[in-house]
C-alpha cells in the first residue's frame, strides 16, 4: 500500500525575484505511513510552518511534489480541494479563528462546507465534541464564553469533524497551562486511536514529542536534517543543541552524568531513566 503522504524534493521560495527572496524549503523529502504519529521539530525559521502548509495545499511548491495516496495534490483543482478536507490543519492559536455564535455552529462549519447532510453534520459535530471532551451543554454556548483551553478544544474539534485522514497540528499546546496541555494531548491520542488517523504535530516541547510520537522529523535551515524514532534522534543530543534545539530534561541530566564519568547511555523518557538508574544501582552492588 502506498504511504498516505509522500513529499518529494519539496522547495519553496518566498518573494522570488525580489530583494526579499527567501528559500524556506530546500529539497525536503519523506514519506508518511497510515496511522503514524510524527513529531516535527526545529528552531524558529527552520521551515516547519511552511512545510505543513504544503501538505494540504495551502501553499504551492516552487518545485517538487506532495502526493496524497500516490496522487499529486496539484494535478487537478478537484484533487487540491479534496486534499484540504482529507488533510486537516490546526494552526497555532486556532481559537482566534472562532467566529460563530455557538460552539455547535463553529464545529459544524467545516462539515457544512463539505456539502454533507444535516444528520451527518450533526453526527460529526457531536462525535468531534466528544473526542475533545466538550459537553452537550457547551455546544449551545458562545465560544467566547469559554476558557482558553476550551476554545482550543472547539477549534480542534472543528477540524476533527471533517474526519481528516491526516491531522496536522501546529503547536497545539502553545500558551496553555500544564493541565490544559495534558488534556489536549490526550484528546489528540484518543482521536488517533479511535480512527487510526495519521497525526503530525509541530512542537517545541521535546518531552511531549519524546513521549507521544513514533517518529521525528528535524528541520534545520530549510532542510530536513534528521528523520527517525525519538530514540534515534535524541542519541544525537549534542547535535540538536548545536542546531539551537532543546532536548528533554531527562536527556540533559543523563548527558551530565556521563560527563561526570558514570557509565550511562542517553535516555529520552522517564521510564528509560528509571531502568538505567536501576541497572546502575545493581551494577554498583556487584562491585
Amino acid at each position: 500500500m502506498a504511504p498516505i503522504l509522500q513529499i518529494k524534493e519539496l522547495e519553496h521560495t518566498y518573494s522570488p525575484g525580489t530583494p526579499f527572496q527567501h528559500k524556506a524549503l530546500d529539497g525536503v523529502s519523506f514519506s508518511v505511513e497510515r496511522g503514524e504519529f510524527i513529531g516535527i521539530i526545529g528552531h524558529t525559521g527552520s521551515g516547519k510552518s511552511t512545510l505543513i502548509q504544503h501538505l494540504n495545499g495551502l501553499l504551492k511548491p516552487t518545485s517538487g511534489q506532495v502526493l496524497l495516496d500516490g496522487v499529486d495534490i496539484w494535478s487537478d483543482k478537484k484533487i487540491t480541494r479534496q486534499a484540504r478536507f482529507r488533510v486537516g490543519l490546526v494552526f497555532q492559536y486556532p481559537e482566534y479563528q472562532l467566529f460563530e455564535e455557538t460552539v455547535y455552529k463553529d464545529i459544524a462549519f467545516g462539515p457544512k462546507n463539505m456539502g454533507l447532510s444535516q444528520s451527518e453534520i450533526d453526527r460529526r459535530v457531536r462525535q468531534a465534541a466528544g473526542f475533545v471532551g466538550l459537553t452537550e451543554k457547551q455546544l449551545e454556548v458562545s465560544p467566547f464564553d469559554l476558557s482558553g483551553g476550551q476554545k482550543r478544544r472547539v477549534a480542534i474539534a472543528g477540524v476533527i469533524a471533517m474526519e481528516p485522514e491526516v491531522l496536522i497540528l501546529d503547536e497545539p499546546t502553545a500558551g496553555l497551562d500544564p493541565v490544559g496541555r495534558e488534556g489536549i494531548l490526550e484528546n489528540i491520542r484518543a482521536y488517533q486511536r479511535a480512527r487510526n488517523a495519521t497525526i503530525m504535530m509541530v512542537s517545541h516541547s521535546m518531552s511531549d514529542v519524546a513521549r507521544l510520537t513514533d517518529r521525528l522529523l528535524v528541520m534545520n535551515g530549510s532542510r530536513l536534517a534528521m528523520d527517525g524514532t525519538p530514540e534515534e534522534i535524541f542519541v544525537h543530543a549534542q547535535q540538536l543543541l548545536d542546531m539551537g534545539l532543546d532536548i528533554p530534561d531527562v536527556t540533559r541530566v543523563f548527558l551530565r552524568l556521563k560527563a561526570m564519568g558514570l557509565d550511562v547511555d542517553p535516555v529520552y523518557s522517564i521510564d528509560q531513566a528509571v531502568a538505567a538508574l536501576k541497572k546502575l544501582k545493581e551494577g554498583g552492588h556487584h562491585a
